[in-house]
């Protein structure tokens, strides 16, 4: 699965690094459209989850917890009892609060506008949304013979310092 590979150890690590080193800005776009394909609700639960610890400053730090302990695609294992256990994992994220949020499913109007914010940045092209992962840099989607980029730490941290350094030039890069 090419998200995990950019989560664990793609670009992932490094976007996280740029994130909380404060040279990078990330919007997310979650998409939850493996309940679909599994028959279950895992996939909207940790958006929720997610959108839960969000609100509590801990987003970063929960998805990669979240993806590092990612249960296989075929199994809807994102309970809210394990997700709750994952968010143990994070120091300061469990409180009555978060609690509530996962178990209530507090932000499904989040979840839903969130999934369809994926389909659409597939546009007529990619109607089901664009595949995971996709990066977009200064309104520029990252282009498919690019897209090794995001699967290679290496690669992808050398692409945020260009971007850094000139964010205007990058879709000129060479890596």
């Amino acid at each position: 699965m090419l998200i995990t590979k950019f989560e664990t150890s793609g670009g992932g690590p490094q976007l996280r690094k740029a994130l909380v080193d404060r040279r990078a800005t990330a919007q997310y776009t979650l998409a939850s459209f493996l309940d679909d394909r599994v028959g279950g609700s895992g996939s909207k639960k940790a958006v929720n989850a997610l959108r839960a610890a969000l609100e509590e400053g801990k987003f970063v730090e929960f998805h990669e917890v979240l993806y590092f302990y990612q249960p296989e695609e075929s199994v809807d294992g994102y309970t809210d009892a394990y997700l709750l256990k994952l968010a143990g994992e994070v120091e300061g994220l469990r409180s009555p609060a978060f609690d509530a949020a996962v178990k209530s499913m507090k932000y499904r109007a989040f979840v839903t506008a969130s999934q369809k914010a994926y389909e659409r940045a597939g546009g007529t092209a990619e109607p089901e949304g664009p595949g995971t992962p996709t990066a977009v840099i200064n309104d520029k989607r990252i282009p498919s013979e690019l897209g090794e980029v995001l699967l290679d730490g290496t690669l992808f941290a050398q692409l945020l310092q260009q971007i850094h350094t000139n964010p205007l030039e990058w879709e000129h890069t060479t890596l």
